[in-house]
Protein backbone atom coordinates (compact mmCIF):
# COMPACT_ATOMS: atom_id res chain seq x y z
CA UNK A 1 0.00 0.00 0.00
CA UNK A 2 1.28 3.47 -0.88
CA UNK A 3 1.49 5.86 2.04
CA UNK A 4 2.59 9.68 2.16
CA UNK A 5 5.73 10.84 4.35
CA UNK A 6 6.42 14.00 5.56
CA UNK A 7 10.80 15.02 5.08
CA UNK A 8 12.93 17.95 4.19
CA UNK A 9 9.77 20.28 3.61
CA UNK A 10 8.38 17.79 1.18
CA UNK A 11 5.80 14.73 1.05
CA UNK A 12 7.14 11.60 -0.36
CA UNK A 13 4.65 8.74 -1.62
CA UNK A 14 6.17 5.45 -0.76
CA UNK A 15 5.45 1.65 -0.13
CA UNK A 16 7.32 -1.13 1.31
CA UNK A 17 7.96 -5.01 0.40
CA UNK A 18 8.42 -7.64 3.27
CA UNK A 19 9.15 -7.70 6.44
CA UNK A 20 10.71 -4.38 8.45
CA UNK A 21 12.90 -6.79 10.40
CA UNK A 22 14.69 -8.53 7.77
CA UNK A 23 17.65 -6.75 5.78
CA UNK A 24 16.58 -2.93 4.39
CA UNK A 25 16.69 -2.24 0.83
CA UNK A 26 16.17 1.16 -0.23
CA UNK A 27 15.43 1.39 -4.04
CA UNK A 28 15.86 4.83 -5.57
CA UNK A 29 14.64 5.42 -8.91
CA UNK A 30 12.81 8.29 -10.97
CA UNK A 31 9.69 6.92 -9.89
CA UNK A 32 9.09 4.02 -7.66
CA UNK A 33 7.48 2.48 -10.50
CA UNK A 34 11.08 2.15 -11.98
CA UNK A 35 11.14 -1.05 -9.86
CA UNK A 36 8.50 -2.95 -10.83
CA UNK A 37 6.11 -4.55 -8.01
CA UNK A 38 7.21 -8.23 -9.39
CA UNK A 39 10.61 -7.22 -8.85
CA UNK A 40 10.28 -5.75 -5.19
CA UNK A 41 7.63 -8.81 -4.69
CA UNK A 42 10.28 -11.34 -5.37
CA UNK A 43 12.81 -9.33 -2.96
CA UNK A 44 10.80 -9.23 -0.16
CA UNK A 45 9.88 -12.80 -0.32
CA UNK A 46 13.75 -13.68 0.08
CA UNK A 47 13.64 -11.96 3.51
CA UNK A 48 14.70 -8.32 1.87
CA UNK A 49 12.64 -5.10 3.90
CA UNK A 50 12.24 -3.10 0.07
CA UNK A 51 11.13 0.43 0.23
CA UNK A 52 11.07 2.28 -2.68
CA UNK A 53 9.28 5.92 -3.56
CA UNK A 54 8.56 8.61 -5.63
CA UNK A 55 11.72 11.46 -6.25
CA UNK A 56 9.66 14.60 -5.33
CA UNK A 57 7.99 16.31 -8.74
CA UNK A 58 7.61 12.90 -9.72
CA UNK A 59 4.29 10.43 -9.31
CA UNK A 60 2.23 11.29 -5.95
CA UNK A 61 4.90 12.94 -4.43
CA UNK A 62 5.50 16.61 -4.27
CA UNK A 63 5.56 18.78 -7.49
CA UNK A 64 7.34 21.94 -8.55
CA UNK A 65 6.95 24.38 -11.27
CA UNK A 66 7.97 22.93 -14.20
CA UNK A 67 9.32 25.51 -15.29
CA UNK A 68 11.51 26.95 -12.00
CA UNK A 69 12.17 23.76 -9.82
CA UNK A 70 12.72 24.94 -6.39
CA UNK A 71 15.36 21.84 -5.67
CA UNK A 72 18.57 20.61 -6.00
CA UNK A 73 20.43 17.06 -6.53
CA UNK A 74 21.26 17.54 -3.15
CA UNK A 75 17.71 18.26 -1.88
CA UNK A 76 17.34 14.96 -3.22
CA UNK A 77 19.84 13.36 -1.44
CA UNK A 78 18.51 15.12 2.04
CA UNK A 79 15.07 13.15 0.62
CA UNK A 80 16.56 9.96 0.86
CA UNK A 81 17.83 10.24 3.72
CA UNK A 82 14.38 11.26 5.21
CA UNK A 83 13.04 8.27 4.26
CA UNK A 84 15.34 6.12 6.09
CA UNK A 85 14.55 8.29 9.33
CA UNK A 86 11.31 8.07 8.65
CA UNK A 87 11.35 4.11 8.42
CA UNK A 88 13.59 4.01 11.72
CA UNK A 89 16.48 2.70 9.30
CA UNK A 90 19.94 4.21 10.55
CA UNK A 91 21.18 2.71 7.48
CA UNK A 92 20.36 0.66 4.77
CA UNK A 93 21.40 -0.88 1.49
CA UNK A 94 20.54 1.24 -1.30
CA UNK A 95 20.28 0.84 -4.82
CA UNK A 96 20.32 3.87 -7.71
CA UNK A 97 19.03 3.35 -11.07
CA UNK A 98 19.87 5.80 -13.58
CA UNK A 99 19.05 9.60 -11.84
CA UNK A 100 18.59 7.28 -8.46
CA UNK A 101 22.28 6.52 -8.91
CA UNK A 102 23.43 9.79 -8.44
CA UNK A 103 21.37 10.25 -5.46
CA UNK A 104 22.36 6.61 -4.49
CA UNK A 105 26.43 7.69 -5.44
CA UNK A 106 25.98 11.14 -2.75
CA UNK A 107 24.23 9.14 -0.26
CA UNK A 108 27.16 6.62 0.13
CA UNK A 109 29.52 10.21 0.13
CA UNK A 110 28.36 12.43 2.11
CA UNK A 111 25.98 10.29 4.94
CA UNK A 112 28.72 7.28 4.77
CA UNK A 113 27.06 5.55 8.27
CA UNK A 114 23.55 5.51 6.04
CA UNK A 115 24.70 3.32 3.41
CA UNK A 116 25.16 -0.15 4.35
CA UNK A 117 26.27 -1.26 0.77
CA UNK A 118 25.92 0.14 -2.53
CA UNK A 119 24.44 -1.05 -6.10
CA UNK A 120 24.69 0.95 -8.96
CA UNK A 121 22.53 0.39 -12.17
CA UNK A 122 22.40 2.28 -15.19
CA UNK A 123 23.91 5.28 -13.83
CA UNK A 124 27.27 7.58 -14.39
CA UNK A 125 29.49 9.58 -12.41
CA UNK A 126 29.20 12.73 -13.45
CA UNK A 127 25.67 15.20 -13.24
CA UNK A 128 23.45 15.96 -16.23
CA UNK A 129 25.07 17.73 -18.83
CA UNK A 130 28.17 17.55 -20.97
CA UNK A 131 29.85 14.35 -19.78
CA UNK A 132 33.90 14.12 -19.16
CA UNK A 133 35.71 13.80 -22.32
CA UNK A 134 37.08 10.10 -21.36
CA UNK A 135 33.61 9.05 -20.94
CA UNK A 136 31.47 7.93 -23.66
CA UNK A 137 28.33 10.41 -24.47
CA UNK A 138 24.85 9.52 -25.00
CA UNK A 139 24.09 8.34 -28.13
CA UNK A 140 23.22 10.15 -31.55
CA UNK A 141 20.74 8.26 -32.37
CA UNK A 142 18.96 8.82 -28.77
CA UNK A 143 19.95 12.36 -28.77
CA UNK A 144 17.83 13.35 -32.30
CA UNK A 145 15.06 11.39 -30.66
CA UNK A 146 15.29 13.56 -27.19
CA UNK A 147 16.42 16.91 -29.69
CA UNK A 148 13.68 16.58 -32.38
CA UNK A 149 10.71 14.54 -30.54
CA UNK A 150 7.28 14.05 -32.75
CA UNK A 151 4.16 16.01 -31.74
CA UNK A 152 2.62 15.02 -28.68
CA UNK A 153 -0.88 16.43 -27.11
CA UNK A 154 0.11 16.74 -23.49
CA UNK A 155 -3.46 16.90 -23.01
CA UNK A 156 -4.11 13.35 -24.74
CA UNK A 157 -3.77 10.21 -22.51
CA UNK A 158 -2.53 8.19 -25.90
CA UNK A 159 -0.63 10.45 -27.19
CA UNK A 160 1.45 10.99 -24.29
CA UNK A 161 1.63 7.22 -23.62
CA UNK A 162 2.64 6.19 -27.33
CA UNK A 163 5.60 9.11 -27.27
CA UNK A 164 6.82 7.95 -23.37
CA UNK A 165 6.68 4.65 -25.64
CA UNK A 166 9.22 5.74 -28.50
CA UNK A 167 11.28 7.53 -25.88
CA UNK A 168 11.61 3.70 -23.56
CA UNK A 169 12.08 2.24 -27.02
CA UNK A 170 14.94 3.96 -28.27
CA UNK A 171 16.40 3.60 -24.38
CA UNK A 172 16.52 0.07 -24.51
CA UNK A 173 18.45 -2.68 -26.03
CA UNK A 174 17.83 -4.52 -28.98
CA UNK A 175 15.29 -7.07 -27.37
CA UNK A 176 12.85 -4.80 -26.57
CA UNK A 177 9.84 -5.53 -24.10
CA UNK A 178 7.10 -3.63 -25.27
CA UNK A 179 4.42 -4.95 -22.93
CA UNK A 180 6.75 -4.63 -19.67
CA UNK A 181 7.34 -1.11 -20.91
CA UNK A 182 3.90 -0.27 -21.94
CA UNK A 183 2.39 -1.25 -18.96
CA UNK A 184 5.04 0.99 -16.92
CA UNK A 185 4.22 4.03 -18.72
CA UNK A 186 0.76 3.77 -18.66
CA UNK A 187 0.75 3.68 -14.40
CA UNK A 188 2.98 6.27 -14.51
CA UNK A 189 0.50 8.52 -15.98
CA UNK A 190 -2.23 7.34 -14.48
CA UNK A 191 -0.58 7.53 -11.23
CA UNK A 192 0.27 11.06 -11.52
CA UNK A 193 -1.88 13.86 -10.58
CA UNK A 194 -2.48 16.68 -13.33
CA UNK A 195 -0.79 14.12 -16.22
CA UNK A 196 -3.43 15.80 -19.28
CA UNK A 197 -2.29 19.86 -17.43
CA UNK A 198 0.23 20.30 -20.49
CA UNK A 199 2.02 22.95 -17.57
CA UNK A 200 2.38 19.52 -15.12
CA UNK A 201 2.39 16.89 -18.50
CA UNK A 202 6.44 16.62 -17.65
CA UNK A 203 5.75 14.76 -13.76
CA UNK A 204 4.31 11.82 -16.15
CA UNK A 205 7.44 11.59 -18.48
CA UNK A 206 9.91 9.78 -16.20
CA UNK A 207 13.10 11.16 -18.58
CA UNK A 208 12.14 14.93 -18.12
CA UNK A 209 14.36 17.69 -18.82
CA UNK A 210 13.52 18.90 -15.75
CA UNK A 211 17.04 16.75 -14.39
CA UNK A 212 18.96 18.44 -17.38
CA UNK A 213 18.35 21.83 -16.20
CA UNK A 214 18.99 20.56 -11.99
CA UNK A 215 21.53 22.59 -10.24
CA UNK A 216 23.61 19.67 -9.30
CA UNK A 217 26.15 21.14 -6.88
CA UNK A 218 30.06 20.36 -7.07
CA UNK A 219 31.41 17.28 -9.13
CA UNK A 220 31.75 14.43 -7.13
CA UNK A 221 33.38 11.98 -9.18
CA UNK A 222 36.71 12.91 -7.81
CA UNK A 223 35.57 11.76 -4.25
CA UNK A 224 34.72 8.44 -5.64
CA UNK A 225 37.41 6.94 -4.23
CA UNK A 226 36.27 8.01 -0.74
CA UNK A 227 33.35 5.56 -1.15
CA UNK A 228 33.13 3.09 1.85
CA UNK A 229 30.12 0.97 0.84
CA UNK A 230 30.79 -2.57 -0.31
CA UNK A 231 29.62 -1.09 -4.41
CA UNK A 232 27.99 -3.29 -6.95
CA UNK A 233 27.84 -2.00 -10.49
CA UNK A 234 25.32 -3.27 -12.77
CA UNK A 235 25.09 -2.21 -16.33
CA UNK A 236 23.74 -2.97 -19.63
CA UNK A 237 26.10 -4.05 -22.81
CA UNK A 238 23.86 -1.79 -24.71
CA UNK A 239 22.75 1.10 -22.91
CA UNK A 240 22.68 4.28 -25.14
CA UNK A 241 21.76 6.77 -22.51
CA UNK A 242 25.01 5.65 -20.51
CA UNK A 243 26.70 3.82 -22.45
CA UNK A 244 29.01 0.92 -21.00
CA UNK A 245 32.04 3.07 -20.37
CA UNK A 246 30.71 4.52 -17.59
CA UNK A 247 30.17 1.49 -15.57
CA UNK A 248 33.52 0.75 -16.01
CA UNK A 249 34.79 4.00 -15.04
CA UNK A 250 32.32 3.74 -11.68
CA UNK A 251 34.11 0.37 -11.16
CA UNK A 252 37.91 1.07 -11.74
CA UNK A 253 37.28 4.24 -9.26
CA UNK A 254 35.31 3.03 -6.64
CA UNK A 255 37.47 0.89 -4.03
CA UNK A 256 36.88 -3.10 -4.69
CA UNK A 257 33.76 -2.23 -6.54
CA UNK A 258 32.48 -5.36 -8.69
CA UNK A 259 30.74 -4.78 -12.16
CA UNK A 260 27.84 -6.93 -13.72
CA UNK A 261 26.91 -6.40 -17.28
CA UNK A 262 23.85 -7.82 -18.99
CA UNK A 263 23.78 -8.69 -22.67
CA UNK A 264 21.36 -7.29 -24.47
CA UNK A 265 20.04 -4.73 -22.48
CA UNK A 266 19.89 -0.88 -22.50
CA UNK A 267 18.91 1.87 -19.94
CA UNK A 268 16.67 -0.64 -18.49
CA UNK A 269 14.98 -3.39 -16.14
CA UNK A 270 13.43 -5.53 -18.25
CA UNK A 271 12.15 -9.04 -16.48
CA UNK A 272 14.68 -11.20 -18.22
CA UNK A 273 17.38 -9.45 -16.45
CA UNK A 274 15.95 -10.43 -12.57
CA UNK A 275 17.47 -14.07 -12.67
CA UNK A 276 20.72 -12.43 -12.79
CA UNK A 277 19.94 -9.18 -10.83
CA UNK A 278 18.00 -10.65 -8.11
CA UNK A 279 20.79 -13.09 -6.81
CA UNK A 280 23.51 -10.39 -7.36
CA UNK A 281 21.31 -8.04 -5.02
CA UNK A 282 20.78 -10.84 -2.69
CA UNK A 283 24.47 -12.11 -2.39
CA UNK A 284 25.67 -8.02 -2.25
CA UNK A 285 23.03 -7.45 0.71
CA UNK A 286 24.17 -10.33 2.62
Amino acid sequence: METFIKTNGVELCVETFGDPADTSILLVGNTMLTWHDDLCARLGALRRFVVRYDLRDTGRSTPADPEAPDYTLRDLVADAAGVLDVHGLPSAHVAGFGVGGWIAQLLALDHPARVASLTLIGTRPTAPGPSDSDLPEHAPELMAHFMNPPAVDWTDRESVVAFMLETARHLSGPAFDEAQASEKIERIYDRTPGASDPGKAHRANQMSAVFATLDSGERWRERLGGVTAPTLVVHGEDDPFFPLGNARALAAEIPAAELITLPGTGNELPRRTWDKIVPALLRHTS
